[in-house]
Formats: C-alpha cells, structure tokens, sequence
C-alpha cells in the first residue's frame, strides 16, 4: 500500500523508536528525510545518521540520543504541513517554537533549515514539523 505522508511516517519512527528506547530506527530514505535527519543532527535531538543503499530506494538509519536518565532527547516533534494542507511561511511570519526552546524544520528554495536560520536568510518556505 502507498504512503501519503513518508514525512509523517519518519518522524513517527523516531518518536516511537525513542519510547521504545531503542538504540536505532530504519526509515525508507529520500532526500527531504536525509536533510530533515542532518538538520535533527546538526541541532543536537539525534546522534547520528546514516544512508544505506539497497539498490532500491535506500534506507535512511537514524541513531537515536538519549540523556543520562534514558530519556528521549525530542519531548515533542508535531507535523505542521500535511499532504491535504500545505503550510507556508514568509521569513517574517515564522514564529519561534515555546519561545526558542524548540525549532521549525523549513522546506526553502535555499534547502531545509531551522526556522532561526531562515529567518537570518529571510527566506520563507514550507514549514515541516516542530521540534522540542
């Protein structure tokens, strides 16, 4: 059966995967996953990643992190743009996510970033998901 919503489908993975405490989670890859995954990376709410290929569609490896008291390090992580309801954000209309604790990941025409990054860019986009 075909997925509506492989976005939707990665970031239940990792929030299930990490109350499950496992160590690791196997998504179907694509390149927006790969740069939503660099961008969870690159703020600190994942370990690690890595692509495997398969000769296939590829698989998308996401090692998850935890605190020292085996918590999850993503409280929260909500889809905002769904495949039925688009949404989009000029650069000046991207609201902080509980006032900077957490981050907006952006589809731009200058790639996927965090919403304090585009802002910087002044640049709008599709926003993804919240993150916290």
């Amino acid at each position: 059966m075909a997925m509506s919503d492989p976005t939707a489908d990665m970031l239940t993975r990792i929030r299930n995967g990490g109350k499950a405490e496992l160590a690791k989670v196997d998504i179907p890859g694509s390149k927006l996953k790969i740069e939503v995954a660099r961008v969870l990376k690159e703020q600190g709410y994942i370990k690690d990643y890595k692509f495997l290929d398969d000769n296939l569609q590829g698989v998308l490896r996401v090692y998850l992190k935890y605190m020292p008291d085996r918590r999850h390090s993503i409280f929260g992580i909500d889809r905002v743009s769904k495949p039925g309801c688009r949404v989009y954000k000029k650069a000046k209309m991207i609201k902080p996510v509980l006032n900077g604790l957490g981050i907006s990941i952006v589809s731009t025409s200058k790639g996927v970033m965090t919403d304090k990054q585009a802002r910087e860019a002044n640049v709008g986009g599709e926003v993804l998901c919240n993150v916290w």
